[in-house]
């Protein structure tokens, strides 16, 4: 079976409320099942939402925030993703979540891909935290730069500007990427960047389809009203971030758009169908994975080594 139904999710979180956001995705998850969505992409840290504050005030004043971001992040040795699995098993839905995921006393920031029957197959912790976002987060490894089989065939994903990371993109696509699951916040409502945003994104992800020979599936958020009074009851008033935003969209693998982009604040499911055998159709000009690499000329060193805690050394 070469046809399969996918999605991304254009929905918000409801921030700094891990359970309230656990309960919301697992909602949209039950309504991807009810549409046949067969891989459903969610946004950048969607539990607990992303902490846009990081880029908003000064560092000094953030350390409370920061610790509450903490304590709402999701521990993965634990029990605390089990509604999502529950609820992918029950829509028979293959689902790659983006979460702040707590490890001891560091965060980072993960996708985490969950097969259709509820199995955690794996993790994906982003490998360069972006600009303001280093206060944050901690790097990830090459240990979690892998690709999936899942029902729909072979999924990976990169997480917001990890995609300016040519090499991280390529690692993927020689491990004969199919489904590419793209995992963004928004800032097009931003009045000191939001113009370019949406364009950068675009250009990225319709670029990553042509070249990877896959199809990829961009989920973003909208700002709502509650990530701003969440924000400015701790930290007080701001002006640079409104709410609306979140760009959604699917790409082939030639670089056509196939569903949206959907833009702000409705949320819904941006669904398409997709046949893998355009995959074929794409690699037979050019396979960056093989006929079309010059592994003579062009090598690509990818360390899998884990880097992250002292239990993994």
């Amino acid at each position: 079976m070469t046809k399969h139904i996918i999605a991304a999710a254009h929905s918000s979180s409801l921030l700094l409320d891990r359970a309230a956001c656990i309960a919301k995705a697992c909602d949209v998850i039950d309504e991807a099942g009810r549409s046949s969505v067969e891989l459903l992409c969610f946004p950048e840290t969607c539990i607990p939402g992303f902490p846009y504050w990081i880029n908003l005030y000064p560092p000094g004043r953030q350390h409370g925030i920061c610790v509450r971001y903490a304590n709402e992040s999701v521990d993965l040795s634990g029990r605390d993703l089990a509604p999502i699995c529950e609820a992918a098993a029950r829509a028979e839905t293959n689902v790659v979540m983006g979460i702040s995921e707590r490890d001891g006393g560091t965060l980072y920031n993960t996708q985490v891909f969950i097969s259709r029957d509820g199995a955690i197959l794996g993790k994906h912790r982003k490998l360069q935290p972006t600009f303001a976002e280093r206060m944050l987060w901690g790097q990830g490894d090459g240990s979690t730069l892998n690709v999936f089989d899942m029902s729909v065939g072979r999924v990976g994903g990169l997480i917001c500007y990890e995609h300016m990371m040519n090499l991280a993109r390529q690692a993927l696509i020689l491990q004969r990427l199919e489904i590419h699951c793209a995992s963004w916040p928004t800032f097009a409502s931003s009045r000191q960047r939001g113009g370019a945003y949406d364009l950068t994104v675009e250009t990225l992800m319709r670029a990553h389809a042509i070249t990877g020979q896959c199809f990829v599936i961009v989920a973003q958020n909208p700002v709502t009203q509650q990530y701003l009074d969440t924000m400015e009851s701790l930290l007080g008033p701001q002006d640079v971030l409104a709410t609306g935003g979140g760009c959604s969209t699917i790409f082939a693998p030639g670089g056509a758009t196939i569903a949206g982009p959907h833009t702000g604040l409705e949320e819904k499911l941006v669904i398409a169908e997709i046949d893998l055998a355009d995959i074929t159709r794409a690699k037979v000009l050019v396979d960056s994975a093989g006929h079309y690499a010059r592994p003579d000329v062009l090598e690509l060193v990818l360390d899998k080594t884990p880097r992250n805690g002292w239990a993994q050394r």
